[in-house]
């Protein structure tokens, strides 16, 4: 397999992330007609001029910065992440730059953490579990030194600040966890494979340091049963996704084998769809992601991490990435993790 710093997987997860964030942000909440009208042919769509991005970059360099100043401070643990993810989630809630058309769970979530002295899970929306939650996750995914402890609870953690649902919290150690797989050099082929031993693997496991009582506020009868309700979920469409791999056409929407990206579960298996459908082409899977008719910002967001953490950063042309929005906030975080 090979290492992180061979091929600066960070910077190419990081930037790729933010190139598919840009190239789907005008084609969210189109269908495919209407962006083949609006772009031209999907294998020729070209980033937008200027390459702005939306909240998922913006809470993903959030993320970034939270991992960044906890580990500043000592070992990764619970109580080290929580206060710096507080702070920078309510940084972004409250910047002027909060204005690419953010979810509305994560402006709820976020509105109830500014007030300091509510613990963090009677601001977490347990009912929600929209792709914001692991849109954002990829930097976990990236930050080396991590026991597997540590990565999956701070995933789910980060997760779970805003989206309290199990399925939430299961896609989103997922996510961290297939990023960090493909950073490492695992072949595609077997990634499926892999994230379905990882999901069974962990099924009855709630990480009670990193969640506390989140799982008594959504009414099951056990913390095991709340997280196993979660993975079950992620695993019916890893399901779906092992299927589409062998079977769907490249020319057709992902959105219709794997699901719209709206959910946190389909947007971790469509933005995998389209990255596994054309491994060795980065850019292509940019395209084919932000060509979808769902939540293309987001799956194509989720799809150029996956791309970028197996090629790096080499495998973005220098005319895009040197023009994306927040590039230098993006090649600062990318430095720090690629050594």
């Amino acid at each position: 397999m090979n290492g992180l710093v061979d091929k600066q997987a960070a910077t190419g997860a990081l930037t790729g992330l933010a190139l598919g964030d840009a190239l789907g942000f005008p084609t969210e909440f189109n269908d495919v007609p209407s962006i083949l009208a609006k772009c031209g042919p999907w294998r020729q769509m070209r980033l937008p001029r200027p390459a702005f991005v939306t909240d998922d970059t913006q809470m993903t360099l959030a993320l970034g910065h939270a991992l960044r100043t906890a580990m500043d401070r000592g070992v990764l643990s619970p109580t080290g992440l929580e206060g710096p993810l507080r702070e920078e989630f309510v940084k972004w809630y409250r910047s002027p730059e909060n204005d690419r058309a953010p979810g509305a769970t994560c402006l709820r979530a976020c509105h109830l953490l500014e007030d300091d002295g509510r613990p963090w899970q009677e601001a977490s929306q347990v009912h929600s579990k929209g792709c914001g939650a692991n849109m954002r996750v990829a930097p976990v995914g990236l930050v080396p030194g991590l026991s597997d402890e540590q990565r999956a609870g701070a995933a789910q953690l980060q997760a779970a600040m805003t989206h309290g649902h199990p399925t939430a919290l299961a896609a989103s150690d997922l996510t961290a966890h297939a990023v960090r797989l493909l950073a490492q050099g695992v072949e595609p082929t077997g990634l499926v494979g892999r994230l379905r031993s990882y999901a069974v693997e962990n099924r009855s496991h709630y990480h009670q340091a990193w969640l506390g009582d989140l799982w008594t506020r959504a009414g099951d009868v056990s913390p095991g049963a709340f997280i196993a309700r979660g993975w079950d979920e992620c695993l019916e469409v890893l399901g779906r996704l092992g299927d589409a791999v062998r079977t769907a056409s490249p020319e057709t929407d992902p959105c219709l084998a794997t699901g719209a990206g709206w959910i946190a579960e389909e947007a971790l298996a469509t933005g995998l769809l389209c990255f596994l459908l054309f491994v060795g082409e980065p850019v292509t899977v940019l395209r084919r992601a932000a060509c979808t008719s769902g939540d293309s910002d987001s799956v194509a967001a989720l799809a150029g991490a996956f791309a970028g953490a197996w090629t790096g950063a080499d495998a973005w042309p220098a005319e895009w990435a040197d023009r994306i929005e927040y590039r230098s906030d993006l090649l600062t975080l990318g430095a720090l993790w690629d050594s």
